[in-house]
């Protein structure tokens, strides 16, 4: 029988905290702010795009305790079990004065009004942890989850730079204390299932992917919650009752990529972050796109698992997938089964999943010889946007001609679909520029997209079709290079 401890511990800065009345839908956010008076993360947009409430989350794995930036406002309470919370009030120098990177910040001048500071503060802090030295384009890109509208961006891009200048990571407390904080989250598992409650708002942490999926099972009207990164904004913006939830971001065996015979298998727990690696190192086209996708904090908490059950038409992540033919296991109780991952959406809103039924991984078939790859997401802004329209390509050619073709769309229908009519055109063609562009022109029968605040439907269809150019204007060109280069 599943023992089960009826409160979450975990360390804020230097303390150990444990919480028993705790609701399914109750903030880290809050209770920093509410229960601790920890001021200094700020809440800003309450949905995870502004980053001013940044904060510092670590949690052992099998390579260790590491430390991630998040959203605090949408980072639900009760998923912080067994891990360790880091605030802006916890950082100092070396002698007790201030920190490396506030003292960069300060001396280059990246901060005005100052309320977004301490949330950027968190995100370099964590680049500085990582990276002391870092590029311009790798603060950019830790920066992505961080708006500020006064400073302006150049001071503290400077900042960053030039923040090892003052000390290095060696002498930081979460490097000295580390073995120390790790021996205290070992000391905080216990292998129990967690269940907590407040006002009658259950929330439930499963001892490991079997008690999850028996959890389900009995109960298949819960909310199944990952990264929160799309129900957090339930709980913030449309103050919804998302109780009995059932928390599994902090399950090790959801976690895990794999890399085999038939591919990549990724959990359904597996972050975006995490992910990266594997994914840009099978599929090097998908290293612009990763980093188009939200900013670092969500990176750290979305999940591919969560991108996909959930079914949005507009997922980053389900267009490219569909078109390097991925396939989703399901699971409900001991039971699994597997289908392509296009056919796992049926309509708006449905997907092809029982009561009960998880998500459990995704398959990612190797890369064959020949087949040319393409990914983009088109949005109103660069970084950290939701994506207007969204694509993945992958075409083989076979001796001057294409003898396959998988392309899929997001944000062109009310599921993520693949162009049927379009494939249908380039398969057989020869590889031309000719022939993506006749693929482009049937394009409006596979999709009739709607309009509203994100993009018209005209505009979209425009994109999309143009996204076949582009297609031909990236492989095409470096075809023809290639020709240049063997007739020379």
């Amino acid at each position: 029988m599943t023992m089960v401890r009826r409160e979450i511990r975990f360390l804020l800065n230097d303390d150990e905290i444990r919480l028993g009345e705790v609701g399914a839908g109750d903030t880290l956010l809050d209770f920093l702010r509410i229960g601790q008076r920890l001021t200094g993360t700020k809440e800003g947009c309450a949905e995870g795009d502004c980053g001013a409430c940044t904060v510092l989350v670590g949690r052992l794995s099998d390579a260790g305790l590491r430390y991630e930036p998040v959203n605090a406002c949408i980072r639900l309470l009760a998923s912080l079990d067994g891990c360790h919370v880091v605030t802006v009030e916890h950082l100092r120098g070396t002698n007790g004065g201030v920190h490396p990177v506030q003292r960069a910040m300060v001396e280059h001048h990246g901060s005005q009004c100052g309320f977004c500071t301490p949330g950027i503060v968190m995100a370099l802090y964590a680049l500085w942890m990582e990276t002391p030295r870092p590029s311009e384009t790798q603060v950019e890109i830790a920066l992505q989850g961080n708006l500020c509208r006064c400073t302006g961006y150049a001071p503290i891009v400077r900042a960053a730079l030039a923040a090892a200048d003052h000390g290095g990571p060696e002498g930081d407390i979460l490097v000295t204390e580390r073995a120390r904080v790790a021996a205290a989250l070992a000391g905080l598992r216990d292998g129990a299932r967690v269940e907590v409650t407040r006002d009658g708002q259950r929330a439930i942490l499963p001892a490991d992917v079997d008690d999850f999926a028996a959890v389900y099972a009995a109960e298949p009207e819960a909310t199944v919650v990952a990264g929160a990164t799309d129900v957090g904004l339930w709980v913030t913006k449309f103050l919804r009752d998302i109780g009995p939830a059932i928390l599994i971001g902090h399950l090790d065996g959801l976690r895990r990529v794999e890399e085999g015979a038939d591919g990549l298998s990724i959990g359904a727990g597996v972050s975006y972050s995490q992910a990266e690696a594997a994914l840009i190192g099978a599929f090097a086209h998908l290293q612009e796109y990763w980093h188009r996708i939200a900013g670092w904090q969500v990176r750290n908490m979305g999940t591919i698992g969560g991108n996909i059950a959930n079914g949005s038409p507009i997922g980053d992540v389900p267009p490219v997938l569909i078109a390097l033919g991925a396939r989703v296991v399901l699971r409900r109780g001991a039971e699994r089964r597997e289908l392509p991952l296009e056919a796992f959406f049926l309509d708006y809103g449905k997907q092809d999943r029982a009561p009960g039924e998880f998500v459990e991984s995704v398959v990612v078939p190797q890369p064959e010889p020949g087949v040319l790859h393409g990914a983009w997401k088109v949005s109103k802004r660069r970084d950290e946007d939701i994506s207007s329209v969204a694509a993945g390509f992958a075409v083989t050619v076979t001796e001057g001609r294409i003898s396959d073709a998988r392309i899929a769309f997001g944000g062109m229908a009310g599921v993520p679909k693949r162009a049927g009519a379009a494939e249908a055109a380039l398969i057989g063609a020869p590889f031309d520029g000719a022939s993506f562009a006749r693929a482009a022109e049937v394009l409006p029968q596979d999709f009739k997209p709607l309009s509203d605040w994100r993009a018209s439907a005209e505009y979209r269809m425009r994109v999309a079709q143009n996204l076949f150019l582009r297609f031909w204007a990236v492989h095409g060109s470096a075809e023809r290079a290639e020709l240049r280069r063997v007739e020379a």
